[in-house]
């Protein structure tokens, strides 16, 4: 049971992996921790709940990975996913503190399977969570359990008292009536405000309406609102964030990685007037899959649609909704409501400058188109054998980059510039300040292990000093 009569030294507010690994890190530091977990407790974790691995630098091959990953390498993969809109002392710092993750985190109760191969390509440079986040969440909390961490579920912080970046009390709603908090710290990990569709619109505007919320729909900005109202500075472009190409008849809310398309670079993908919009081929997938939700949210009635045929039916992840399938182009125009003629006119136009060369999905080879805009750079192959297939996507938003900037100690910066007495951030609310734009796979895992484990040992020296 949770006494709302003491003065906790830590207070927690979240419940995904940066919140657990704040709590976790705080408590074995000797603070007295509180967690608040806004979800019931069948829906806690936030987005970990969706996630599978997480990346992180390492010098040689292990049991789990096939080789070393640097922290040179995984800088130049940030640094190019981002184009460089990152800090670049806060991003260094991370993936530096991201070598000691793999082994702490295992210490946590977590446990690694053996590395994936296969259209991921992320064998060398990712850990992949046995029984995927859910498990790792399991772990966590059963940790966090075990060092008598209070954690209260269905736990809707309404109001933060706070003075001139000090922290004071939290006002949680409970039933009918609202309690007060209090703590002689607080770390803020509540993520982002991807779940509030009305917040969304006032940046991307009615064209939010189609978007899919594909984590948590408990991630409405609350938390982040108060901070920001409170004087704590803002860090990020609201206008990004972590968007995927997901399918278009996945649920509003929580659909979760099973709604995701890895098909993109074994076809092409069309808008609702049958034309090609962007290089399919860009990239190795695990660098440029996240920028496919907002390129599909740029697009008319923010839907597009994948076009493979047979030769590639079996290359990619099965994914929950079977795709759409058609003997000919003309007729998988009909089922997706697409101008016929124009589709076979794209497809064919596409086949006509595909250049033939080595066909490898796991590098950048020389399968490629000439004289076509926009070109498809590596992996095009004609498309000419029946049957015929489609995916029909939306943008799937994972996590918004508008957060609170913080410094390396993961303590809250505010308007001012002077550190927050009191106040620290993890996870998605602070994610804005290493992702200034783009997303490389694993790296939002990163970001909430590292940062919410300096969190929680920074406030628990804090409180108990």
């Amino acid at each position: 049971m949770v006494d709302f009569a003491r003065k906790y030294d830590v207070l927690v507010i979240g419940g995904g992996n940066a919140a657990l690994c704040a709590a976790i890190s705080a408590r074995r530091a000797g603070a007295s921790v509180l967690v608040l977990e806004g979800a019931p407790k069948f829906y806690r974790g936030g987005n970990t709940r969706h996630t599978r691995n997480m990346r992180c630098a390492h010098d040689t091959a292990t049991d789990i990975l096939t080789g070393p990953y640097t922290e040179q390498e995984f800088w130049e993969d940030l640094l190019r996913v981002t184009g460089g809109e990152t800090d670049e002392e806060l991003a260094r710092h991370m993936i530096g503190e991201s070598k000691d993750i793999l082994n702490w985190i295992v210490e946590q109760g977590v446990r690694w399977q053996p590395s994936l191969g296969g259209t991921l390509s992320l064998g060398r440079t990712n850990s992949f969570f046995l029984g995927g986040g859910r498990a790792m969440l399991n772990a966590l909390y059963l940790t966090a359990e075990r060092l008598r961490v209070n954690i209260l579920y269905d736990a809707e912080v309404v109001a933060l008292e706070i003075d001139d970046g000090m922290f004071l009390s939290a006002a949680l709603r409970q039933g009918e009536s609202v309690v007060p908090i209090r703590a002689r710290t607080m770390v803020a990990a509540a993520g982002g405000f991807e779940a509030n569709i009305e917040w969304l619109k006032q940046y991307w505007g009615e064209a939010a309406d189609n978007f899919l919320i594909r984590g948590t729909p408990y991630n409405r900005g609350s938390i982040l609102k108060m901070l920001l109202a409170n004087g704590v500075q803002d860090v990020g472009d609201p206008t990004q964030c972590h968007a995927v190409a997901i399918d278009a008849r996945a649920p509003k809310f929580d659909g979760g990685i099973i709604t995701r398309h890895d098909s993109v670079v074994f076809g092409i993908v069309v808008n609702n007037q049958a034309l090609r919009f962007y290089d399919e081929g860009e990239d190795i997938w695990p660098k440029r899959y996240a920028i496919w939700g907002r390129l599909v949210a740029a697009q008319p009635d923010q839907i597009a649609y994948i076009i493979f045929d047979a030769s590639s039916r079996d290359s990619f992840m099965p994914t929950l909704f079977p795709p759409l399938e058609a003997g000919s182009i003309a007729g998988l125009a009909a089922k997706l409501d697409l101008d016929p003629a124009a589709l076979e006119k794209t497809v064919t136009d596409f086949n006509a400058a595909v250049r033939p060369g080595t066909f490898d999905h796991t590098i950048l080879d020389d399968c490629r188109t000439e004289g076509l805009t926009p070109p498809k750079t590596h992996w095009a192959r004609r498309i000419e054998t029946p049957p015929y297939y489609a995916y029909p996507v939306r943008p799937g938003i994972t996590f918004t980059y508008l957060g609170t900037r913080v410094n390396k100690q993961a303590r809250m910066l505010m308007r001012d510039g002077r550190p927050a007495a009191n106040m620290f951030a993890a996870g998605e609310i602070m994610a804005g300040n290493v992702l200034g734009k783009g997303y490389a796979a694993g790296i939002g895992m990163t970001i909430g292990s590292v940062f919410g484990r300096i969190a929680g040992r920074e406030a628990a020296q804090h409180a108990r000093n």
